[in-house]
């Protein structure tokens, strides 16, 4: 099964596992990981990738996806053995008397066989529904790693806007002091120094509910690592966008993605337990041998006296009530409907998902070169205002006004690169890589 042959990047290792052809590794050292993080900088990937493959490693919900895949591999070495022998014992409290002697004990082991091919088939539909597991552990790993970028994007965010808050707050301090300087020389009343002091006051508190609600999100973070609550966490100084976003003109083109590999292994599993239950409707087949122990004759002495009797021994089933076995071809039948409306329903979902991300980082990428030019513009109007005031020309609500567009602008052009990166990360785990 070629998913297996590239678990060598994240995660410890892991007990030999092997399941016949598709399953050819004898160790799964790794996690598959091709997930492509474009958020631009050296460190920042490498501080990225090092929390992911701690979540790969210790993520609770991923250790009992992969136990519950581990648990079905052991399944197709139950179905594909045959079933057990039967050794049956008989001795006679009062002997039998036969020609050749009286007939102490006998011995009858018999082991059926089942329709010829039956036991591959019931190995191939295991091994299918072991692939499914597999499958369906590969999505949640990339669910949890998207849920970890997710995070990391809203921490960065968090962290960039208390940063912007604090500078601001700096800025009000300047212009306390810029207003209260003009009217101790008679050049503006004190009610501007009132006006800062509101201001400072409503910074102040933002600072510190942004400061609480770092708490919450770390420990989100840390917990999908299976770390301490409250443990640091490293936050790279700049994000950035991709540059080229793939396109995708239709849901075929999702046929790679976990959630689809693993409904397909399934529809094979119950197209193979169609065959099955087929063969379970033909006979099984016995073989055997009947072996008595025979006393010697002491009134007589007729040829093979004493000698014990072997007789092999030859039996078939009869398989004549056929309502378990229709209804069992039925059953699979119906399950593979079934898992082909799942296929439609996912691919469907995928895709609207894909558009939406796609959207969301379109609009992204327009709104931060508008946010981008109205901070320069308004960075400009600002000195300009500043200078005004300084001369006794614009009035000083005008300064304070525009110095919260600019923060309105930065805090803006944060929360849009929040969202893209997030849309970003929500297209990789789409596009499975």
């Amino acid at each position: 099964m070629k998913t297996y042959k590239n678990l060598k990047k994240f995660g410890s290792e892991l007990p030999p596992r092997g399941l016949g052809g598709l399953f050819p590794l004898r160790g799964l050292g790794g996690f598959l990981f091709f997930l492509l993080w474009t958020l631009g900088g050296q460190s920042q990937a490498q501080t990225l990738d090092a929390y992911l493959q701690m979540a790969a490693e210790n993520n609770p919900k991923l250790k009992a996806s992969y136990a519950e895949f581990e648990a079905a591999l052991q399944r197709a070495p139950q179905v594909a053995s045959l079933p057990d022998p039967t050794l049956t014992v008989s001795a006679f409290g009062r002997m039998i008397e036969t020609r050749v002697g009286a007939q102490e004990a006998r011995f009858n082991l018999m082991q059926m066989f089942p329709w010829f091919g039956t036991l591959k088939a019931k190995e191939d539909a295991a091994n299918l529904m072991a692939e499914a597991s597999f499958q369906n552990y590969l999505d949640l790993r990339n669910q949890v790693f998207f849920d970890i970028k997710s995070v990391y994007a809203e921490l960065y965010a968090l962290e960039k806007t208390i940063q912007l808050k604090q500078e601001n707050l700096s800025i009000l301090d300047s212009y306390r002091e810029l207003s209260l300087s003009r009217f101790r020389s008679g050049g503006s009343p004190m009610v501007n120094v009132v006006k800062v002091d509101i201001q400072r006051d409503a910074a102040i508190t933002e600072i510190e509910l942004l400061q609480e609600q770092r708490k919450p999100l770390q420990t989100r973070f840390n917990l999908m690592l299976r770390r301490e609550p409250l443990a640091a966490v490293s936050i790279q100084d700049t994000l950035m966008l991709g540059e080229v976003a793939p396109v995708i003109e239709n849901s075929e083109s999702f046929a790679g993605h976990p959630t689809l590999t693993g409904l397909e292994k399934q529809k094979e599993a119950y197209e193979m337990q169609e065959i099955i239950a087929q063969k379970e409707g033909l006979p099984m087949i016995g073989l055997g041998v009947d072996y008595s122990i025979i006393s010697k004759r002491t009134d007589a002495n007729p040829d093979m006296n004493g000698q014990d009797a072997i007789m092999p021994m030859l039996s078939v089933t009869l398989p004549i009530f056929r309502k378990k076995v229709n209804a069992a071809r039925k059953e699979a039948q119906f399950m593979g409907e079934s898992v082909l409306e799942q296929q439609e329903a996912q691919r469907n979902e995928l895709q609207n998902e894909y558009e939406t991300a796609l959207y969301e980082i379109n609009r992204a990428k327009k709104l931060l070169d508008l946010f981008d030019r109205q901070i320069e513009s308004s960075g400009q109007a600002n000195k300009l205002l500043i200078s005004g005031y300084s001369n006794s020309i614009i009035d000083f609500d005008e300064v304070l006004q525009m110095n919260q567009d600019v923060l309105m602008y930065q805090t803006q052009k944060i929360e849009v690169l929040k969202t893209g990166v997030i849309a970003e990360a929500k297209l990789e785990y789409l596009m499975a890589r």
